[in-house]
């Protein structure tokens, strides 16, 4: 019986495990497997969070160098991220806004175009004193008044010598002087050149023509042709166009404006875009007025 007895005690004696190791082995496998998922899910790295990530698990390892853990916020909303250092750019802004950068930019450009429209009046200028000194060399100068406006350089026909007769489109023998005088100079440029009739403003029918504005588009073209024709300024170059009474250049109420607001104006046309082209009245208002002789009288 007693033989009996320790067999089943030594069937009952546990065996040594010899596979222990497995356990720990499947537990660094985990382990690691944990890691590499957390890490694939951090593809997109945030240092933040990355920084965070290392010392909790330096932390679960027992190799923590912090002295309080979570002692960093991970979240980066406002009211619970760190708080930025205080700069006056945080308040003035980086830079200016869409709107100021408009102003700047609308005001650069204005100044772009009045620099332009001082350089063509100054142009201009100088082109209008070219003509007067030539008109001056023949004893003409009394006869063209000239001026720079929105237009370009206007060369006003204004002397009683040199305008049409009454309800006539007929050059006089002194107006033909005059073209013959400014056409080389004309010629000599690049600008296009229109001409414009005027009438005066006395409430009377013209005798052979319909209307002021068959008279005014009369002595217009007839200028033309003379620049045209005599002048050998190529016709591209040149157009007309009829004012009637429309467009005085004295106040009709004065004495002796109707024989000044009958006229052929040549106006040599300014190539600057159009809002450069509208300033070119105040500039040349800020400039010395030229010289202006026109002469005064009454008839149509």
């Amino acid at each position: 019986m007693s033989g009996g007895g320790r067999r089943r005690r030594e069937e009952h004696e546990e065996h040594e495990n010899h596979e222990r190791w497995l356990v720990t082995y499947a537990d660094m496998v985990t382990l690691l497997m944990v890691l590499f998922i957390v890490m694939f899910a951090m593809s997109s790295v945030d240092q933040k969070k990355f920084n965070a990530l290392k010392d909790g698990l330096a932390a679960g390892f027992g190799d923590s160098t912090s002295v309080m853990t979570g002692s960093e916020s991970t979240l980066d909303q406002p009211g619970v991220a760190a708080i930025a250092p205080v700069r006056a750019e945080n308040f003035m802004g980086s830079g200016p806004t869409p709107s100021q950068q408009r102003a700047e930019q609308a005001v650069a450009q204005q100044d772009r175009e009045y620099a332009d429209a001082q350089l063509e009046v100054a142009r201009l200028d100088e082109l209008g004193k070219k003509l007067a000194r030539a008109l001056r060399r023949s004893g003409l100068a009394g006869d063209v008044t000239r001026s720079v406006d929105d237009r370009g350089l206007v060369l006003s026909l204004t002397s009683r010598h040199v305008v049409f007769e009454p309800d006539r489109a007929e050059l006089s023998p002194r107006g033909q002087r005059v073209l013959q005088v400014v056409a080389p100079v004309l010629r000599g440029t690049t600008e296009d050149l229109r001409i414009d009739g005027h009438t005066n403003q006395v409430p009377v029918k013209p005798r052979f023509f319909a209307t002021d504005w068959d008279l005014s588009s009369a002595r217009a073209i007839t200028v033309l042709r003379y620049l045209s024709e005599v002048g050998h300024i190529p016709g591209t170059r040149l157009s007309a166009a009829a004012y009637g009474h429309e467009r005085p250049l004295v106040d009709p109420s004065k004495p002796g404006s109707q024989r000044i607001n009958k006229r052929v104006d040549i106006v040599v046309l300014s190539a600057l875009p159009a809002a450069s082209r509208e300033l070119l009245d105040d500039v040349a208002a800020a400039r010395p007025t030229p010289e202006k002789n026109p002469s005064t009288g009454g008839e149509s």
